[in-house]
C-alpha cells in the first residue's frame, strides 16, 4: 500500500465512540475524518471534519463518500461486504469482514488455524436446535449468527425445561456449550502493511450482563501463562487475511488454555486502557498501520492501568470521578442515557 500522507482524509464507516477516537487520534497526526453513518446524532461526526448520514444501502452516497477519502476503515463489522467489494483502499480488508460478520465462519476459520473454540453448533431449525442440545449437552447458549454484540443476540439454556420451552427466533443461529474458565481476556494486535506485528499486554476482563465492565493490566499469572499460544491464534489470524490495522480476539483462560470466543477487526473497548496506559494507543496505530506509517511502540507507560466502562445510568458525577487526579475521564458525547449504552470510560493509571 501507498503511504498516505497527513492532510489527507481517512474514511470511517461507522457513528459510534470506536470512530470518534479514530477521529482524535488521526487529528493528532494530521489526518482530516469522514465519518459514514446512519444515524443523524452519530458521536463520531462530532470530531470529524466531515460526516455523511445515509442508510447503508444508499450505494450512491457509499460511493460518494469513498471518492472523497484516501483510505478507509471501520469502527463495527456490521457494514455492508456487498458494496465494499473489491474496494482496495478498505483496510482492515473486506475479507476480515467477511468472516467476522458470521459467528459460524469466524469459528471455523479459527479452528482451521488450529484455534480451539467451545464445543457449537450451526442452528436454523428447531431439529437443528435439538441436535445440537443432544450432542454439546447443557447449559448451552443460542446466538444470533450476524449482529449480536454486548450480550444482544444471546438467549441462555440453562437445563432441559428452558430447551423444551425456547423457541427459536428465526434461522441462522449459533448454539455454543458453556465454557468452565477462570477469566476473560483479549489479544489485541496490530500489523502493518509490511507485515510487522505488536501485541499490547493482553487485559483481564470482566463482564457485567454481557457488556465489558473492566479491563485490569497486567492480567493475572491464569491468563499469562495463556497468552503466548493465544497470540500465536491471533498472529496467524492477522496473516491469513493479510490484514492491516488493529485486531481483537476474546478467548476465554480455562484448565485446559485458551478457548477462542470471538474476534472483532477493529479497534476494541477492552483496548481503551491502551490511551494513557500504553507509549502508543490502540487508536493511534490503527492510523498509522492504515495511513502506511511506521508502528508505535505498544509497550506499557505505567506499572499498570485499570480501565472501567460507564454503562447506562452508572454514568456518573462527573467531578466526583475528575476529583482524583489520577483518574482519565473519556466522555463519549451521547445525549441520550439508557440501559447498557456505553456513555464513556475512565482509566486509571498505576504508577
Amino acid at each position: 500500500m501507498n503511504l498516505i500522507p497527513p492532510g489527507e482524509t481517512i474514511g470511517i464507516l461507522g457513528g459510534g465512540q470506536l470512530g470518534r477516537m479514530i477521529a482524535l487520534a488521526a487529528a493528532n497526526l494530521g489526518y482530516r475524518c469522514h465519518v459514514y453513518a446512519p444515524e443523524p446524532d452519530a458521536i463520531a461526526a462530532d470530531v470529524c471534519a466531515a460526516s455523511t448520514c445515509a442508510d447503508w444501502a444508499d450505494s450512491a452516497a457509499l460511493e460518494r463518500f469513498m471518492a472523497a477519502c484516501a483510505v478507509i476503515t471501520y469502527e463495527f463489522e456490521n457494514v455492508p461486504v456487498a458494496a465494499l467489494a473489491g474496494e482496495g483502499r478498505m483496510f482492515p480488508p473486506v475479507r476480515a469482514l467477511e468472516v467476522a460478520q458470521d459467528r459460524v465462519h469466524e469459528k471455523r476459520f479459527a479452528e482451521e488455524l488450529g484455534g480451539r473454540a467451545a464445543p457449537w453448533a450451526a442452528v436454523d431449525t428447531a431439529a437443528d436446535f435439538a441436535a445440537a442440545v443432544a450432542r454439546i449437552g447443557m447449559p448451552g447458549i443460542v446466538k444470533t449468527r450476524r449482529d449480536g454484540y454486548d450480550g444482544k443476540g444471546q438467549w441462555r439454556i440453562m437445563d432441559a425445561g428452558a430447551a423444551a420451552a425456547f423457541a427459536l427466533p428465526g434461522a441462522g443461529l449459533v448454539y455454543e456449550g458453556f465454557v468452565a474458565f477462570e477469566h476473560e481476556f483479549s489479544v489485541i494486535l496490530v500489523r502493518g502493511a509490511d507485515g510487522d506485528v505488536r501485541f499490547w499486554d493482553s487485559a483481564d476482563n470482566a463482564h457485567r450482563h454481557g457488556i465489558l465492565a473492566r479491563s485490569t493490566v497486567p492480567a493475572p499469572p491464569a491468563i499469562l501463562a495463556q497468552v503466548a499460544e493465544a497470540r500465536g491464534l491471533a498472529r496467524k489470524v492477522a496473516d491469513a487475511l493479510g490484514y492491516v490495522g488493529v485486531l481483537t480476539l476474546e478467548f476465554f483462560a480455562t484448565a485446559d488454555g485458551p478457548v477462542f470466543n470471538e474476534m472483532a477487526p477493529r479497534v476494541h473497548n477492552s483496548g481503551h486502557w491502551t490511551i494513557e496506559g500504553a507509549l502508543t494507543s490502540q487508536f493511534e496505530n490503527h492510523v498509522r498501520a492504515i495511513c502506511g506509517l511506521p508502528l508505535g511502540s505498544t509497550q506499557l507507560a505505567a506499572r499498570g492501568v485499570v480501565m472501567d466502562n460507564l454503562i447506562g445510568d452508572d454514568a456518573h458525577d462527573w467531578p466526583a470521578i475528575l476529583s482524583d487526579p489520577a483518574n482519565h475521564l473519556h466522555l463519549y458525547g451521547k445525549a441520550a442515557v439508557r440501559p447498557g449504552r456505553k456513555m464513556g470510560h475512565v482509566t486509571r493509571l498505576v504508577l
